[in-house]
């Protein structure tokens, strides 16, 4: 399970998401910042900060 706390990158936002995949982490998380934060272009850097801050979790029972 991989997760991904939006407000590690954007200081004040609650939003986070968790998936099996992180492909699909990575497809929520670039949905929200554009959403969200008005992202109309999401840059490799702006992708590589996001992929940093996905941690792997345990499942919950």
């Amino acid at each position: 399970m991989k997760e991904f706390h939006c407000g590690s990158l954007v200081p004040g936002c609650d939003w986070h998401t968790r998936a099996e995949e992180e492909a699909e982490v990575m497809r929520r998380a670039v949905e929200h910042m554009r959403e969200a934060h008005g992202e109309d272009i999401i840059r490799e850097s702006m992708v590589d900060a996001i992929r940093s801050r996905i941690e792997k979790v345990r499942d919950a029972a």
